[in-house]
């Protein structure tokens, strides 16, 4: 008597009554698109509004709660799966609502863009900050680029090296993202 048929079969059956093994489930990216743009209070492609729909390759595991968006933050919105500890960045078009920073920003209706003076030029020497209220380090730049106060732009040491991007706080003087600055 032939057993293997019966044993895949069985095989068979057993996986297709585990959902966990017949179906991995994934976040569902519309939801995240959603989310985003309820909280930064602009559609896509508006100002202040995502630049593009999460990119639909991303597999990310289903969050068991609903994901945190926290934002803006340098140009962009950060969701977050605390439970799960995944974490993406989802670019945001400038000017609006959104480009503003703090909590009242974050859900005040979009405004019309008013254009801000671009106070650093490229070229432009820049002391490039870092730290807190505990140190502070700083370094001279040379700006890549235009900007004006809370822009994010790129500055460089010398020609030859890469380029790093640093938010406009004043003329002259440029932050690192991400650090907590004074």
């Amino acid at each position: 008597m032939n057993l293997l048929p019966k044993i895949l079969l069985l095989a068979l059956s057993v996986s297709a009554s585990d959902p966990a093994l017949a179906q991995q489930k994934f976040e569902n990216l519309d939801r995240v698109d959603s989310l985003v743009a309820m909280t930064v209070g602009a559609n896509m492609g508006e100002p202040g509004g995502p630049m593009a729909p999460v990119d639909r390759r991303l597999r990310l595991a289903a969050c068991p709660t609903t994901p945190s968006v926290d934002g803006p933050v340098f140009g962009a919105a950060i969701v977050k799966c605390d439970a799960l500890g995944w974490r993406i960045r989802v670019p945001l078009v400038a000017g609006g609502a959104a480009a503003a920073s703090g909590p009242v920003a974050r859900y005040a209706p979009a405004a019309r863009a008013v254009p801000r003076e671009a106070i650093v030029k490229k070229g432009d020497p820049v002391q490039l900050m870092a730290g807190n209220a505990a140190f502070s380090v700083s370094r001279m730049m040379v700006a890549d680029e235009d900007g004006a106060v809370g822009q994010t732009i790129r500055v460089r040491e010398d020609k030859k090296s890469a380029p790093i991007l640093a938010q406009v706080v004043e003329m002259g003087i440029v932050r690192i993202p991400g650090f907590n600055n004074f």
